[in-house]
């Protein structure tokens, strides 16, 4: 997996591509909380400026002190359960703190608000940061009600020649994409499904690269290790703040956050123990005998095309095509 790397300033295990970004939940008008039906901007440029400060001052206090109580109130869904994940094993690791703690910084932030009728409401902000200055840092805040605040939900770090231009409305707001949209290669909402199912059986719906043709791979080979069997289980998460989100891309498709689950069960053969390593073991339930079974939570941004008549054109040949993808260990238990 040589280009997915760990980006531990995310406390945790988290595998990052060197690729893109994209987002969503559930982003058409059909979702309405106390009569709201009309179609507004999901946030003003001041209320989405504010929350990515609030979001990295409390996410720079719980790296710092190594202290998931710190940002919990101002993250969630896939990156909150990586971020927490994280911050507990660290935690554990080094209970004093993180002694190596540099300060994330955001700068050259722009947003992209959608407009949408009621709740939740999103947005997106593409920042470039202290770290990997060479990517573009793409976050997703999520809102569930008036009176809630503003979380960061998913984050990927995106090459900026590979951004696709997104698609602004007459007024100069993002154009957000239904979650059952049936005119992209994927519908948003079938997306966690097919991706796992690809991890699974293969298939032709995903362009291949680091997330599709190679994980897959790596997975198939690690499966036989010596001593060791190893087990896969993947599942879609399209539920609450794990909903997919999109934004329309000016080609007529998409640029799409989802989030999947997955579980690698290692069985050790008879009289023989799975190897824990350090971030596993600070989560560890149970006690490792023959099995350990390791818990994680991904989230992904991907490009997905317009459908035509005759399939979908694109550089990908019509296929899903992944931009980025960050990973986290989340639990692990022992039998």
């Amino acid at each position: 997996m040589s280009n997915v790397r760990r980006a531990r300033r995310l406390r945790g295990p988290v595998m990052v591509s060197a690729a893109v970004t994209a987002l969503a939940l559930t982003a058409s008008g059909c979702v309405t909380v106390h009569g709201e039906r009309e179609i507004v901007p999901n946030a003003t440029k001041p209320e989405a400026e504010r929350a990515l400060k609030d979001f990295l001052k409390a996410y720079n206090a719980a790296d710092k002190a190594y202290d998931p109580a710190l940002d919990a109130p101002r993250i969630t869904g896939p990156l909150g359960a990586i971020n927490q994940g994280g911050l507990k094993s660290r935690r554990v690791q080094h209970p004093d703190g993180n002694a190596g703690h540099v300060p994330l910084e955001l700068t050259d932030a722009t947003y992209s608000i959608p407009k949408k009728a009621g709740w939740p409401r999103w947005f997106m902000a593409d920042t470039k940061a202290n770290r990997r200055s060479d990517l573009r840092w793409l976050w997703v805040f999520t809102k569930s009600g008036p009176d809630q605040l503003w979380r960061a939900t998913y984050l990927n770090l995106v090459s900026p020649q590979k951004m696709p231009e997104l698609k602004k409305d007459e007024d100069g707001w993002a154009v957000p994409v239904a979650p059952t949209a049936k005119d992209l290669a994927m519908a948003p909402t079938d997306l966690g499904e097919q991706y796992t199912t690809y991890l699974k059986s293969g298939g032709d719906g995903f362009a291949p690269g680091d997330h599709t043709t190679r994980w897959k791979a790596f997975r198939e080979r690690n499966s036989k290790r010596a001593g060791l069997a190893v087990q896969y289980v993947d599942e879609p998460r399209n539920d609450g703040a794990f909903a997919p989100l999109g934004l329309r891309t000016e080609d007529g498709g998409a640029l799409m956050f989802f989030s999947t689950h997955h579980y690698e069960k290692q069985t050790a053969f008879k009289g023989l123990s799975p190897k824990v390593d350090a971030d596993a073991k600070a989560l560890l339930k149970g006690t490792v005998r023959q099995t350990v079974m390791l818990e994680r939570v991904s989230n992904q941004v991907v490009v997905d095309p317009k459908k035509t008549a005759r399939g979908a054109k694109g550089a990908d040949g019509g296929k899903v095509a992944f931009l980025g993808r960050i990973q986290g260990l989340t639990g692990a238990k022992g039998e």
